[in-house]
């Protein structure tokens, strides 16, 4: 059992101090983590990822009613996931009339002819949504993949499913999603 397991099986027995001796060990991790995500919005992003993984972090442990983890890996799944939301709800936020949503932002590289648009996470995550209404496993290895960064092995031992299987699923969840993106009102009328 590694430390972070022992600790957050701690944590999970309802030990108050053992939150403190997590965050030393799981930071480097988070906040590569967090800076991936942020790499990945749109310019112009006023969240750094020190403070998204202290807000990911607080969601995690802050509350009363500790979630149990199954593992290390579970522990950085859930840190994604809850990092995703933060972005989701960020986005959502910004993109209400009262947060200048109505605006847009003209970047010098999006008035460049030729220059490729950026991922919208909010329509990622509408398709994400509707494969996890379809095929819930599917949906849950790409955020492990996507979010957590975990490799196909490591999302299929968090799903516990054969690395074969995560494999046929990955590929099935691309295509899915790839279509998805590529016509919304396609895939949501399957």
């Amino acid at each position: 059992m590694t430390d972070v397991t022992r600790i957050l099986s701690a944590i999970e027995q309802g030990d108050p101090h053992a939150a403190e001796l997590l965050l030393p060990l799981v930071y480097d991790e988070l906040r590569k983590l967090a800076a991936q995500k942020l790499a990945q919005e749109k310019s112009g992003q006023t969240l750094q990822a020190t403070a998204l993984v202290h807000e990911a972090y607080l969601r995690l442990v802050g509350k009363g009613d500790v979630q149990p983890w199954n593992s290390r890996g579970h522990f950085f799944a859930a840190a994604a996931e809850a990092m995703r939301r933060i972005l989701v709800e960020r986005a959502r936020r910004k993109r209400r009339s009262k947060h200048g949503g109505d605006r847009r932002r003209i970047e010098l590289d999006e008035a460049l002819p030729g220059a490729a648009p950026r991922e919208d996470l909010l329509a990622l995550d509408e398709a994400l949504t509707r494969l996890t209404a379809q095929e819930p496993v599917k949906a849950e290895l790409v955020k492990l993949r996507y979010f957590a960064g975990l490799s196909l092995e490591e999302a299929a031992a968090c799903l516990d499913i054969s690395p074969a299987t995560a494999k046929r699923y990955w590929a099935v969840a691309r295509a899915w999603l790839f279509a998805a993106l590529s016509d919304p009102d396609e895939s949501a009328a399957e």
